[in-house]
């Protein structure tokens, strides 16, 4: 017999040999039916695998991401298999799941695919499936694998096999296709119903420029075919919804091929509502204890050396700048945090002066691969929303929690109310990946856990996901279109202080380390603008909005009127403007609702007589007729209503 451990707690005894499909069905028969995955001690295996040791067992649903997961990688299987069909000389490489569907990167060699091939291919899987043939995994020795792929001249899977070890091996098999694989798949091809690819793109083998570009198939799947309807539908709205597309349209931000891919210019609208931005969390951060900083775009490469950023980073930045000096180099700043901590080195500090909290935003430069770039949301040059909180040990976890409420309220304010809190922890294998030592990291991943329980947020935890110097606290924000999005990030970090000798005069007259909290509610300001685009639809909030007003007088006759209430409004600090067009009132609020502004003003005969205006909402039609400070007086406690001040703790 053997123990299982169930997610409620509860321990049950099995026979040894006993698949999570039998443990499922004897709980009750409908999760027997549900069930398409399972993991037994956090590895992740088929419905149909034996257990035959003590273990914890997780059993997982399509509605949960690790079901997901192995429903979407089993697809891109059977997609691999269906392309062959069509394409037998087509060498195929890896096909993982991903957040929305799968991928399998393939190489055509002098075959071409095109979006009219999709639909062949996409019959052709749904033919295959239907004949509900099981996903089995077998060992495989080395010599074997390499003799396989030896024999379809497929380099990409030797390099593959070459770099694993004899006995760790694995082939997956279903039908007649066979592939290289460690396992995580449903338990057969006919729970699949609905498929659809998406599109094909360029990606080069391994990420890397220098080798073979191959095409990227992406496609995704459902057990229902209802359940595809609807996701496509989301993905219509999404394109409405495109922050490149409503960028333009509202005219925020460009980019130049002359200036440098993936560099956003921000133009006056676009600065603008940074601006707004930025004022909106430097006044949080005044309240809150925050001194503002500046650092420069660049520093000694040595300072990087310091923080570790060059060990990690370095090969895949943007290369060294040498100056005329001989052996000089700078590098164009990654991260601001070692230039934070060397502002903290200005001055001695004692147990007295801490916490100390820096903030800044501080302008970064990361070079992402050209295939990688995607609008604001993945950029070579992006400004971060930082600070840097130093403190002793005993105030990290009240620090921490106000950090926490920073978050909650930006989160609030901004309308992004559906999240859940991510703790990031080490790989559980790959240490190498991280700096500092064991004891340091158990104190702040305890830090971090204790803080957020207190807090009571509902939280997951995800190992691998932590940065090299240190835990994180993660917020993954779902959008109104369902989308999850890591929006805002707390570290606790005990390495950096190390590495940079920092220290502050204790109560005791020694001298001690002082714990770093690294912060970003937005993120970054290009990423965030991009979610907040998406997720709004470019409707902002009215605090947020480039122009809150609309002045839209009937004819040329009221446009002296119309002034009068603009110089009203702008004394309000209401932003206005009047379109004085040669339009007829029709077209003028199409073209209001069209720009998004929150406000319409129409303003005629009656309106100047009365001394009022007709007031219309964006997206709601009339309000009514209001005098000018009834009006001012709706605007400023919507205002007010929605930007709440701000209460830590």
């Amino acid at each position: 017999m053997i123990k299982i451990t169930l997610p409620d707690g509860s321990v049950k005894e099995f026979i040894s040999g006993s698949t999570p499909f039998d443990i499922a069905n004897s709980i009750s028969s409908g999760l027997a039916r549900n069930i398409i995955s399972a993991s037994v001690n956090d590895k992740t295996i088929e419905t149909t695998t034996p257990i035959i040791t003590d273990g914890n067992l997780v059993l997982y649903t399509f509605d949960q991401p690790e079901g997901k997961k192995a429903f979407w990688h089993s697809s891109a299987h059977l997609m691999a298999q269906a392309v062959l069909k069509f394409y037998p000389n087509a060498k195929l490489t890896i096909g993982p799941a991903i957040e929305n569907g799968f991928y399998y990167d393939i190489d055509f060699g002098d075959e071409t695919i095109t979006e009219k091939d999709f639909q062949k291919i996409e019959e052709k899987m749904l033919e295959i499936a239907r004949g509900k043939h099981e996903f089995k995994i077998r060992s495989v020795s080395k010599k074997d694998a390499l003799a396989l792929y030896q024999s379809e001249k497929n380099p990409y899977k030797i390099e593959l096999i070459e770099n694993l070890e004899d006995g760790e091996i694995t082939f997956c098999d279903h039908d007649d296709f066979t592939d290289l694989c460690r396992g995580g798949h449903i338990p057969n091809t006919e729970i699949i119903k609905a498929v659809k690819i998406t599109s094909a793109a360029g990606a080069y083998w391994r990420g890397d420029e220098k080798n073979p570009q191959l095409t990227r198939l992406y496609g995704i799947s459902f057990p229902k075919q209802k359940m595809l309807t609807e996701y496509l539908e989301m993905i219509e709205e999404a394109k409405k919804r495109d922050h490149r597309k409503l960028g333009k349209e509202l005219e925020l931000f460009t980019f130049s091929s002359k200036v440098g891919q993936g560099l956003p210019l921000w133009l006056p609208k676009g600065a603008a509502l940074r601006e707004r931005l930025e004022n909106f969390l430097k006044k949080v951060q005044k309240q809150a204890g925050y001194q503002m900083v500046v650092s420069p775009h660049i520093g000694q490469k040595e300072l990087y050396v310091t923080s570790g950023h060059y060990e990690k980073y370095g090969a895949d930045s943007f290369q060294p700048i040498h100056t005329p000096k001989e052996g000089e180099e700078f590098l164009l700043k990654p991260m601001n945090c070692p230039h934070h901590c060397e502002i903290y080195n200005f001055k001695n500090y004692s147990y007295k002066d801490l916490p100390v909290r820096f903030a800044e935003f501080g302008t970064v430069y990361r070079y992402e691969q050209s295939g990688e770039l995607h609008g604001l949301t993945r950029v070579r040059g992006f400004t971060q929303d930082d600070a840097h909180i130093f403190c002793t040990p005993e105030q990290v976890n009240e620090e921490f929690k106000n950090v926490i409420d920073i978050v909650l309220y930006v989160f609030k304010t901004l309308g992004f109310e559906n999240f859940t809190a991510q703790v990031s922890l080490r790989d559980k294998v790959k240490r190498e990946k991280y700096i500092g030592s064991d004891e340091n990291w158990e104190r702040a991943e305890k830090a971090i856990i204790e803080a957020a329980k207190e807090k009571g947020l509902s939280t997951v935890i995800e190992y691998g996901e932590a940065a090299f110097y240190g835990p994180k606290l993660d917020f993954m924000v779902k959008d109104a279109l369902g989308r999850t999005w890591q929006l805002g990030t707390i570290q606790v970090d005990y390495n950096l202080p190390e590495r940079f000798n920092l220290t502050y005069k204790g109560s005791d007259n020694n001298l001690h380390q002082p714990v770093m909290i690294h912060r970003a509610p937005f993120g970054s300001m290009e990423r965030f603008i991009a979610i907040l685009l998406e997720h709004t639809g470019g409707n902002f909030p009215l605090w947020l909005a480039t122009e809150q007003v609309i002045i839209l007088p009937i004819s040329e006759k009221y446009q002296k009127y119309a002034e009068n209430v603009l110089k009203l409004l702008e004394n309000s600090d209401i932003r206005s403007l009047i379109d004085d067009r040669a339009e007829k009132i029709g077209k003028k609020i199409r073209d209001a609702e069209t720009e998004k502004i929150p406000y319409m003003l129409i303003v005629g005969e009656n309106e100047e007589k009365e001394m009022n205006v007709s007031v219309r909402k964006h997206r709601s039609g009339d309000v009514g007729t209001l005098t000018i400070s009834e009006f001012i007086s709706m605007i400023q406690k919507e205002i007010e209503n929605t930007v709440e001040k701000f209460k830590s703790n």
